[in-house]
């Protein structure tokens, strides 16, 4: 298990919601480039692309800063570059492969004037472009009730030009700190390295993950090893009484695979085994307490698996105005769409916890519309539902932080406290272990094996 499993999902700045209807015709590799070259500015999430000569380069921007771009190759409306996620192009919409949806772009006649000047540099700047940024696009300052600007007043007079690496690093960490938000990171060339987290919750890492298996085999499971697909993101176990166990630790990671085509492939090829005998289940346990996130697409994906029928699965909309926290882009609908592969529809319970975030925790906010209704059982989710915008400040330090909002059908938030369980037990804890109990996974068996109707 690599250790990106449990990162802040890397889901790309450029990723956002699709709207029903609104994607259009694929271009022809003939028509792209000509119809394609010039400067966009993306709606929302600081982004410019200019394409041109074969190639797309992406700047993130803010009201003062303009970072070095990140070059990708140009095949028709189709940009790719190593290590980063592919993305389309089409008229005025861009779209990200794996993520959930497109962005709305709109020509600028040249780059802003920001983009072509020699960047400032020095400690003052790496921290304006840091507090500018979070200024701009970061929605939960007002529910987190965080006076961004007062940070600035406290933490810019300590900034000097002889500061060191350490002190600066720390005082970056120390302003996001208190946001209490796992979808905000900092790191640095020489491994310095600080993530949010939400208190009382534990961030999932392979060193968590190396403990909660063999500690779910042999208590909830009862010596039974279950079996494992997909790079161990994914594992499914029988139980007596016709009870599937799902267990998916991850909506990425599927394999030593290059991009977001191999990595549905290999999911699929994960669910056609796992659920190959789930027509016969009278109930499902879903364990997503132990999930590091992903790809939101790859989670509705999953989704598609647990239905027969399509249904609402949540509206998504991203920060639009760096003066005005409370302008968001149009929301876009999405929607679970039934696979036409193996899948599963009857009863269905969720084991949720603080340590699943993320595409882990949109997965839970799109199976809300889902008939039968799943019930959750264990603790509230982590918190944190946005794509991340990643940022490379002016001393080559990387950040991440979030610029979206998720809203249920009622419009409702759980950004910050993450989706509460329906039945409220504990998961993990230091008296489960000493008892060697799974409170939360007895409690979903006694549930479903109380069902009369399958």
């Amino acid at each position: 298990m690599d250790s990106q499993t449990f990162r802040p999902a890397r889901r790309v700045l450029i990723g956002a919601a699709v709207a029903a209807g609104l994607i259009a015709a694929p271009l022809t590799a003939a028509t792209a480039a000509s119809s394609l070259d010039g400067v966009w500015q993306t709606e929302g999430y600081g982004t410019i692309v200019a394409i041109g000569n074969g190639k797309a380069r992406l700047y993130s921007v803010t009201g003062i800063s303009c970072s070095a771009p990140a070059t990708y190759q140009q095949d028709g409306n189709r940009f790719t570059a190593a290590g980063e996620q592919a993305f389309t192009v089409e008229h005025n919409r861009l779209h990200v492969e794996g993520n959930v949806g497109e962005k709305v772009l709109r020509r600028l006649e040249k780059l802003p004037r920001t983009c072509t000047r020699p960047q400032p540099t020095g400690p003052l700047a790496v921290f304006d472009q840091f507090w500018t940024d979070y200024a701009e696009n970061y929605p939960f300052f007002a529910a987190k009730g965080i006076d961004w600007r007062a940070v600035r007043a406290k933490y810019r007079p300590l900034v000097t030009p002889g500061i060191s690496e350490d002190a600066l690093f720390e005082l970056l960490a120390s302003m996001i700190r208190p946001l209490g938000d796992a979808h905000t990171a900092i790191r640095t060339p020489s491994g310095k390295f600080y993530e949010g987290v939400r208190p009382g919750t534990t961030f999932p890492t392979e060193k968590l993950e190396a403990q909660i298996r063999p500690y779910i085999e042999s208590t909830a499971l009862k010596g039974l090893t279950y079996t494992s697909y997909g790079h161990d993101r994914i594992g499914y176990a029988d139980l007596p009484g016709r009870i599937g166990y799902l267990r998916v630790i991850a909506f990425l990671g599927y394999g030593d695979i290059p991009d977001y085509t191999a990595e549905r492939v290999a999911l699929n090829q994960a669910l056609d085994k796992a659920l190959a005998g789930a027509a016969r289940l009278r109930g499902l346990i879903l364990d997503l307490r132990i999930n590091g996130g992903g790809s939101d697409q790859l989670a509705l994906d999953v989704a598609g698996r647990l239905t027969n029928k399509p249904y609402f699965a949540y509206f998504k909309r991203a920060r639009n105005d760096p003066q005005d926290a409370s302008s968001f882009t149009a929301p876009q609908p999405f929607f679970v769409k039934p696979s036409q592969r193996p899948r599963y529809a009857g009863p269905l319970v969720i084991l949720t916890g603080g340590s699943q975030l993320s595409a882990g925790e949109t997965f839970t906010e799109a199976m809300m519309n889902r008939s039968p209704r799943p019930v959750r059982v264990g603790q509230n989710t982590q918190g944190v539902f946005s794509d991340t915008l990643q940022r490379t400040l002016p001393n080559g330090w990387e950040y991440i932080l979030p610029n979206e909002e998720f809203r249920t059908l009622d419009w409702s938030s759980f950004d910050g406290p993450g989706i509460p369980p329906d039945l409220r037990v504990p998961v993990f804890t230091a008296e489960e272990f000493k008892a060697h109990r799974d409170t939360a996974f007895t409690t979903a068996l006694d549930l479903l094996r109380k069902r009369k109707d399958r």
